[in-house]
């Protein structure tokens, strides 16, 4: 594991691309029985046997993405690798490989990288996930971060968004709005130093959402329970916008509607209790603020017995058929066509 004591400062420039090729690739460790090759040659070679491949990739570019004034880089690194892990998760498949493209600017040092690399290195161990590749740059904007999850599995096992049937029930695993509510303490704080650089962050009781913010987890806990389970979703997606918008691409995608009880969605109170300070309703939190990297899946009606004892799986709606839409059902019973709006 890489682990940075110094409090030097190396310039990129002192090493150039090859050589910090070589210094990052010392910090590699690889486990996978599939990765052939790693680091080191033109490309990363990965053995099959009668296995599909799957292959996602996540851009995250600085200011937009993310916020280094407030966002560690060792954290930004866990996150990014973590994000794309989520994708496959979201297609009932584990990451076995992952690859890294970097541009920095000369602001960031040879310290720096080895943050963001930290970082990559801690979920992968976590994950059992193999870096195998990628490439560095200089970048003239600042920060950019281009990262390849790969895993391979049986075509049989793998879940799609096109799925799901009617009567399905609609499930998701963990609670939702819990990272949006840690993006907005994290904005305000910045907002609070930049008109008051001697103030203090004022972050106390506040560590669930941040760590949702911050270092969120991906839920292979899921993958091994439904396997446990003998239960293979008909269709699947992780929350990254959403849960309004994640819904909609299955329906959209599956050619079918939904019944989405706001009541049955799973909000931390902490949660709750955060985003009432600035006044945002944690059901438009939940359904618009994304991040939260939970998976969201159908399942069919026979296999509710399955999962009903599980504390960590919650059945928030059901399918219908195309032509009676897609609907929140508030608590009051009237029927609301759910939109997928976002939020800034």
């Amino acid at each position: 594991m890489l682990e940075n004591k110094s409090t030097t400062r190396t310039e990129l420039s002192e090493l150039g691309e090859f050589k910090l090729i070589e210094h990052l690739k010392q910090f590699v460790k690889l486990s996978q029985s599939s990765t052939i090759k790693g680091i080191g040659d033109d490309a990363a070679v990965i053995k099959n046997e009668l296995e599909t491949t799957l292959a996602s990739t996540d851009l995250l570019l600085e200011k937009i993405h993310f916020d280094l004034s407030y966002f560690p880089l060792k954290h930004l690194g866990y996150k990014a690798a973590v994000v794309n892990f989520s994708d496959l998760l979201a297609m009932n498949v584990k990451p076995r490989q992952l690859t890294v493209g970097l541009a920095v600017s000369n602001r960031f040092s040879l310290e720096a990288v080895e943050e963001i690399y930290a970082g990559l290195l801690l979920a992968c161990e976590r994950y059992n996930v193999d870096l195998v590749g990628g490439d560095t740059s200089g970048s003239q904007t600042g920060l950019c971060l281009a990262v390849t999850a790969i895993g391979q599995a049986q075509e049989s096992d793998i879940v799609y968004r096109d799925g799901a049937k009617e009567h399905d029930l609609i499930c998701l695993s963990g609670d939702l709005g819990s990272a949006y509510a840690g993006l907005l303490l994290l904005e305000r704080e910045k907002a609070e130093f930049l008109a008051n650089p001697d103030m203090q962050p004022d972050l106390q009781g506040h560590d669930y959402v941040l760590e949702r913010q911050l270092k969120p987890e991906a839920r292979y806990d899921i993958l091994d329970l439904l396997k446990e389970k003998n239960i293979k979703p008909t269709a699947m997606i992780d929350i990254s916008d959403g849960l309004a918008s994640e819904l909609l691409h299955i329906c959209r995608e599956s050619k079918v509607g939904c019944m989405l009880y706001e009541s049955k969605i799973p909000i931390d109170p902490t949660a709750c209790s955060t985003l009432e300070i600035f006044n945002i309703l944690p059901t438009v939190a939940a359904l618009n603020g994304g991040e939260d990297y939970e998976l969201l899946f159908t399942i069919p009606q026979s296999d509710y017995d399955k999962i009903k004892g599980s504390h960590d799986i919650t059945v928030i709606g059901h399918i219908v058929d195309e032509n009676s839409g897609c609907m929140l059902v508030p608590d009051n019973g009237a029927m609301i066509p759910l939109k997928a709006q976002g939020l800034e």
